[in-house]
């Protein structure tokens, strides 16, 4: 079974991508206008990434806290300071048949819902007295990002990568932490019929910050973006 987002997940991750690799503003494009550009598009900019031979050491000064308070509204990504935390945007982006109610940190806290985990395709029922059954998965992890350029990014510039929804998707936790912080190279989704649209994410998101991109991934992405239909 071929595992894809909903198309209003993918309209929402195809006008971050846009906009990353075009430059457009967010407020001149609709989100209906965005779609994603074409494989050979992707390609062309997967090749004006900056490149390094191999994964840089992992250094060990790397923290969490670099990013910022984990899931902040404050920051200047798409949806942020609206009330409302960074998980639970995602959630009620991600997520189908979404129920909600007040909380501490966001008037329309999700409490339940359903997702089918693109990284696998498993059916996952969502409660929040059991919350770790579905995950946030930074798609190119926050450690990588540290080992491959972050360290010397500004904090605001840490805080909204970390928070940015088009480096953000809701997966089931048994994935998300099989990938931990591995890059593209060690670790692809399970369900291959996601690649695609994984690889096509990856991309956006280095194009958007200067993320650097070992070459055995950048090999990895390009058969992913090449297999695009």
């Amino acid at each position: 079974m071929g595992v894809t987002l909903s198309g209003r997940v993918w309209a929402v991750l195809s006008l971050s991508t846009a906009l990353a690799v075009f430059g457009a503003a967010w407020q001149a494009v609709d989100q209906a206008d965005a779609p994603p550009p074409s494989a050979r598009g992707w390609l062309a900019e997967l090749a004006r990434v900056p490149r390094v031979a191999a994964r840089l050491p992992h250094r060990a000064d790397y923290d969490r806290s670099a990013f910022g308070q984990a899931w902040a509204d404050a920051t200047d990504v798409l949806g942020g300071n609206n009330a409302c935390d960074t998980r639970n945007d995602i959630l009620r982006r991600d997520l189908d048949e979404v129920v909600t109610a007040a909380g501490p940190r966001c008037a329309a806290t999700v409490t339940a819902g359903r997702l089918r985990s693109p990284y696998t395709g498993r059916a996952l029922v969502f409660r929040r007295s059991r919350a770790t059954s579905v995950q946030i998965d930074h798609i190119v992890p926050l450690s990588f990002a540290w080992d491959m350029g972050a360290h010397g990014w500004p904090a605001a510039t840490r805080l909204r990568f970390a928070n940015d929804p088009a480096n953000l998707v809701a997966v089931d936790e048994k994935s998300n932490r099989d990938k931990g912080d591995r890059e593209p190279a060690r670790w692809m989704p399970p369900a291959r019929a996601f690649h695609c649209q994984y690889a096509q994410q990856f991309v956006a998101v280095l194009a958007a910050y200067p993320v650097l991109l070992d070459e055995p991934s950048a090999r990895v992405l390009a058969a992913a973006l090449r297999g695009c239909r």
